[in-house]
């Protein structure tokens, strides 16, 4: 009798101690209705961003075509939220620790082979929708829609991490699992699946090009730009176009190539036209230190060795260390200044993400602390550095920054429709985004080419090319590519031939090339804002179809 009521108490001390490490740490919303309650577990996809509050059941899908255009979302359903998840498999953390720590671990699995596994970064989504969802929709694939989201990013990194050769033409079982993990730092915690769900795919990616039936763009001259007699391969541009128009290449807005200063091929998509006005995001960058040159040219800035301390009283901001007052305007232009910013560190104290909310981006650049642990004057790409270029010229040039720029640079080029963004204190946005039409930006690139002239008349001096087209900084990470003052460089190899060429850069696919050896300038505009593939699929168009096109290489 003794060694059974023994047993019980033991049995009854041990659920209690398992029910305590299970009681949640966070309140969650809870189940929030029948349709969620009857799918527990379960992940379903759908072919359109649906509200929570109109999903049925018949909008899930069994069965689905994919092409190039298809959109695809995912509705998880769980029966707590992703905080208390990570409660059970780390209980020693806090709510707020375990958000820092951990994430979803999302596995993507075709015809039951693994393909790709990705634990997402803590801070995606965000800490009280971690503590509190119990359901949640998400694009994959959103074909209308610009907005990187992290579950986009997710589903392009599965494609280049095996997906797209995995899905090849034809009939396939796409299957997805989610799990909770905590990385604590010292151990790596993965959790029970909480989610999972399949869906058989259809694939049909490779569209059928027919270029009888696709026209090219029958240009006209442009302010600034003759037609091009120039012959080039039709058909080869015929079949990028086509893959464009079919989604093969995504959010493409529009294509330029100027040859020997004239117009060869202009191109639009996706809705756009020739008045259209693009926003480049970081290309515009390259703008302020055209902008430099002109001003150190007129006397308004002495040279680029001129530091910090001749334009602000650094002892007067945050994190005063003797290195920031000798920063100069060189080490803003190449990306390689003290300051501890890096914008492809997340965590960085000076990523661009920090800078944006606040109220004084120069303020918040200046408080900055300095990095001296990272090899002195690495290249590392800093926008809020490129910001107080901007703030630098704006105090400095007669009457500001944007009028200078306007009489200086693009009155002398024809260029009146555009829109320059602001900071919060009202100066022009040096991080990027002015917004002009694509052959204004060629003409930007042109004028580069030209060696800064611009009908005859001497717009930026001619060494200031030279020194923007310097390799200054090799770029971390990548084989031989480099950046000069605000300008990226790399080259093409097609059919075992390389094509230098200095270029502008931007979020979402944007690009305005200067090839060094060709007498070409190429423009590409795109809107694939925080896209893997934006920068990668564009690679591919310049070597498999532009550059072979306008080069006639066969």
């Amino acid at each position: 009798m003794q060694n059974r009521l023994y047993i019980l108490i033991l049995l009854s001390f041990c659920f209690l101690q398992i029910s305590g490490q299970q009681k949640d740490i966070v309140k969650n919303q809870g189940i929030t209705s029948p349709l969620h309650q009857a799918n527990i577990g379960k992940i379903i996809f759908t072919s359109k961003s649906i509200p929570l509050s109109e999903l049925k059941e018949s909008d899930f899908l069994n069965n689905y075509e994919l092409t190039n255009k298809s959109d695809l979302f995912i509705t998880v359903f769980m029966g707590n939220s992703m905080t208390n998840f990570m409660h059970f498999i780390a209980p020693d953390l806090s709510a707020s620790e375990l958000v820092q720590s951990g994430d979803f671990q999302f596995s993507l699995y075709v015809d039951n082979k693994l393909i790709y596994k990705s634990n997402l970064l803590p801070g995606a989504p965000y800490a009280r929708i971690q503590d509190t969802a119990t359901i949640f929709s998400k694009p994959f694939i959103d074909n209308k829609s610009t907005n990187g989201l992290w579950s986009q990013s997710f589903w392009n990194r599965f494609m280049n991490n095996g997906g797209d050769s995995a899905l090849t033409e034809g009939k396939h079982l796409l299957k997805m699992e989610i799990r909770p993990y905590v990385n604590s730092g010292s151990a790596l915690k993965i959790g029970e699946i909480i989610a999972s769900g399949s869906l058989n795919l259809n694939v049909k990616r490779k569209p059928t090009i027919d270029i009888s039936q696709i026209k090219l763009t029958d240009i006209k001259p442009y302010n600034g730009f003759l037609l091009s007699l120039d012959n080039y391969d039709k058909d080869l541009i015929k079949t990028l176009k086509g893959n464009i128009e079919e989604g093969v290449f995504k959010k493409i807005s529009s294509l330029i190539v100027i040859k020997n200063g004239k117009l060869l091929i202009e191109e639009y998509f996706n809705g756009e036209t020739r008045d259209s006005l693009h926003d480049p995001r970081s290309a515009g960058k390259s703008f302020s230190s055209t902008v430099t040159g002109i001003a150190e040219s007129e006397g308004y800035l002495k040279d680029e060795d001129q530091t910090l301390k001749e334009f602000y009283k650094i002892k007067s901001f945050e994190n005063y260390a003797p290195q920031k007052e000798d920063v100069s305007i060189k080490d803003l232009l190449t990306m390689s200044s003290v300051f501890d910013g890096n914008d492809d560190d997340y965590d960085s104290p000076g990523n661009e993400e920090n800078m944006y909310p606040t109220a004084d981006w120069v303020k918040f650049t200046l408080d900055l602390p300095v990095n001296l642990t990272r090899p002195k004057e690495e290249w590392h790409y800093f926008t809020a550095g490129v910001v107080l270029l901007g703030d630098i010229l704006n105090k400095t040039v007669p009457g500001g920054l944007e009028k200078y720029a306007d009489q200086k640079l693009f009155k002398p080029l024809g260029i009146t429709k555009y829109q320059w963004q602001h900071t919060p204190r009202g100066v022009p946005n040096t991080a990027g985004g002015i917004r002009m039409n694509a052959l204004d930006f060629a003409k930007y690139g042109q004028l580069y080419k030209n060696k800064g002239k611009w009908n005859g008349k001497q717009i930026i001096p001619e060494a200031w090319i030279d020194k923007t087209f310097t390799k200054y900084k090799s770029i971390p990470g990548r084989k031989e590519e480099f950046y000069g003052y605000l300008f990226w460089n790399k080259k093409y190899i097609v059919k075992d031939k390389a094509y230098e060429t200095f270029y502008c850069a931007g979020n979402g696919g944007n690009k305005i090339y200067v090839f060094i050896d060709q007498p070409l300038v190429i423009v590409i505009t795109a809107t694939a804002y925080g896209a893997s593939y934006a920068h990668s699929q564009e690679d591919k168009m310049m070597t498999d179809y532009i550059l072979p096109a306008v080069l006639n290489v066969k």
